[in-house]
């Protein structure tokens, strides 16, 4: 199973707290896709001719793309690569994007699931995030999506925003408007944004820990009741509703990123395209791959498998280290991760290392813990 990524690397207006690569400046875009189009068949040979059952539209905001385009980027898919006839087809929105004629539109490109940016459902969050919707709109662009057509709908969710008030409202509001699948993310106060421009000149104050754990904690109390399976840590969805590119990334199988700024891993190796729009137009034009390139060597093979299974309902498999890496790095991992269990952080059983709920609160130090560093 393999998937493609494709970065629109475009946006309306530039979020407070985003620092994902993104240009307000359309002066390029006809460039960037004609460039996205050209490097899927330069390329065609890097999934070894894997069939392809993951297709993702990521950005940036893929929602200020025509469908004529969309349809096009498809169709060069489907010339270029094997295509399974299953192929789940995710698509991120902005609400305010979603008018009933664009869903109508977009529900005939052949997208089969749409990821729809709404962050929260109270007007002061989507301010204060420097959102370009409102919550009313957050909430009927869902409920245009269901009567578009779309049967499988995640939505965006932030909790740790300053001064949040209403979370507990924001998850009944999931709860009402019946979605197939949620990802919630505590704010990142990331470097050169809006946000922390604002937090260094100290008019912006990062809500207390405690609050922001509670609201976790809220998160993972309403999912187990409300039958939203937790196979990630930030990832929330009804039976067979996961993310099928998503846990291909999680589960270390192949995917190809095209666009400015999108990621590759083939098993062998991982490489990153260029983040900067007229750097990446040049290099295409150039006949270049307009990437950087990294050989990936068991250690490293090794800390990407803690880094990335550890945050999952699956585990960390220590026979599976054992027979990939070594008896010593399944021995490491085991004696690393026994410290955390005497404290309830980690669970081990059947040969797998779980995060246990209180786990998930820290699992950025756990996981630190158990990478090698030679």
């Amino acid at each position: 199973m393999a998937g493609i990524y494709i970065h629109i690397p475009f946006c309306k207006k530039i979020c407070s707290y985003c620092d994902f690569y993104k240009s307000a400046s359309f002066i390029n875009k006809t460039e960037i896709l004609e460039g996205i189009t050209t490097e899927l068949a330069y390329q065609k040979d890097y999934l070894e001719d894997e069939e392809i059952e993951t297709i993702y539209f990521g950005g940036g905001t893929p929602s200020v793309l025509s469908d004529i385009e969309i349809t096009r980027m498809l169709n060069s898919i489907q010339d270029l690569y094997k295509v399974s006839e299953y192929t789940e087809i995710s698509f991120e929105a902005n609400p305010d994007d979603l008018s009933k004629p664009y869903l109508d539109k977009l529900l005939k490109t052949g997208i089969n699931r749409l990821s729809i940016g709404c962050q929260s459902f109270t007007d002061e969050d989507l301010v204060l995030l420097g959102r370009r919707h409102n919550a009313k709109q957050s909430i009927n662009s869902v409920l245009s999506a269901k009567i578009a057509g779309f049967l499988n709908i995640s939505i965006d969710l932030i909790y740790g925003i300053p001064g949040m008030k209403n979370w507990d409202e924001t998850l009944n509001r999931v709860l009402d408007l019946q979605v197939q699948h949620i990802s919630a993310y505590h704010l990142s106060i990331e470097e050169n944004t809006l946000l922390h421009k604002l937090k260094q000149k100290g008019s912006l104050k990062e809500p207390d820990e405690s609050i922001s754990n509670q609201q976790y904690s809220e998160l993972l109390e309403f999912a187990e009741k409300k039958q939203f399976i937790q196979y990630e840590i930030s990832s929330f969805g009804k039976e067979g509703f996961f993310s099928k590119h998503n846990s291909n990334y999680w589960k270390q199988e192949k995917y190809l990123g095209i666009g400015p700024s999108a990621h590759s891993f083939n098993g062998n190796s991982r490489q990153w395209n260029v983040s900067n729009n007229k750097k990446y137009i040049r290099e295409i034009n150039n006949g270049k791959t307009p990437f950087v390139k990294e050989i990936l060597n068991p250690l490293d093979h090794y800390n990407d498998y803690i880094l990335i299974s550890l945050r999952t309902m699956w585990g960390v498999d220590l026979e599976y280290i054992e027979n990939k890496f070594s008896k010593e790095l399944k021995d490491y991992c085991n004696t690393s991760a026994r410290k955390f269990e005497e404290y309830g952080l980690l669970r081990i059983e059947n040969n797998h290392i779980y995060l246990t709920d209180q786990g998930k609160f820290v699992s950025d130090n756990i996981i630190s813990e158990l990478l090698y560093v030679a």
